[in-house]
């Protein structure tokens, strides 16, 4: 549980980190498709990081967090799958590298059915 925490927390300094980087550094070297496919990137990559950290505090109040553990290591593949894709799409412009993009939004699927789950049977 405080290792889902100090992962969503890591991964919430990246996301800032590489939000700002696309949004100045980037700027002028991404543009039209590009640079919304990096903005999507980021807008998973942070949307997911809360999740983590929502996971990695809900964990820590359940009786059995197995669940919820293994839904934040799902988000975690998902963030590094579909938003690591996608920052390396449109920096390099590699279109094959959209091809991991769906195994990461499998991932953040999965993860968020196993919070479902594990909600339901309490």
């Amino acid at each position: 549980m405080y290792t889902l925490l100090a992962l969503g927390g890591i991964m919430m300094f990246l996301a800032v980190a590489l939000g700002a980087f696309g949004a100045h550094a980037l700027k002028h070297k991404l543009t039209g498709d590009r640079a919304k496919t990096y903005q999507t990137g980021v807008q998973y990559h942070l949307a997911h990081s809360l999740g983590l950290l929502l996971l990695g505090s809900l964990a820590g109040q359940s009786a059995d967090p197995s669940r919820l553990i293994t839904a934040g290591w799902l988000l975690l593949i998902g963030i590094v799958l579909f938003s690591g894709s996608l920052y390396a799409l449109s920096i390099s412009g590699v279109r094959k590298l959209g091809a991991i993009t769906p195994l990461g939004g499998l991932c953040f699927l999965a993860g968020w059915v196993i919070v479902v789950i594990a909600a339901v049977s309490g």
